[in-house]
């Protein structure tokens, strides 16, 4: 019985370890495309000559990889004009509120923070109005 627990033990801890090495394939998956485009998007740039035209393909590039986020979970946070919530949140600075009713709201957003189905994986960096 011993040897049986100790070999479901060292099984387990075999498993834990391969799933720790492999727990982010998936969004790498899903990130590849994107890294090609931008590949592609980088040579492309050396022959360009409208910059229209560039500006709309890495715009094309970054709303793939938005949303190829959003489908694994992530989802950024919109923090402008919201009241402080130190839970969410992180107060960079303070300055004084433009208006009256941005005061203890948020007037401007440094940095987006995001979440990962509902669990903040990185706060917002924001300054708060007094």
């Amino acid at each position: 019985m011993y040897s049986e627990f100790d070999n479901y033990r060292k099984r387990t801890q075999k498993e834990k370890i391969e799933l720790h090495k492999t727990a982010g394939e998936d969004v790498f998956k899903i990130l590849l495309p994107v890294l090609d485009d931008f590949e592609r998007a980088m040579n492309a740039m050396n022959d360009a000559k409208d910059i229209a035209a560039v500006k709309e393909g890495i715009e094309l590039i970054y709303n793939k990889m938005k949303n190829s986020l959003q489908q694994k979970g992530l989802a950024a946070m919109e923090s402008k004009g919201e009241v402080f919530n130190a839970d969410i949140h992180e107060a960079i600075t303070n300055i004084s509120a433009p208006t009256e009713d941005l005061k203890g709201k948020i007037v401007e957003e440094v940095e987006k923070g995001y979440s990962l189905n509902g669990k903040v994986i990185r706060f917002a960096k924001v300054i708060v109005g007094y």
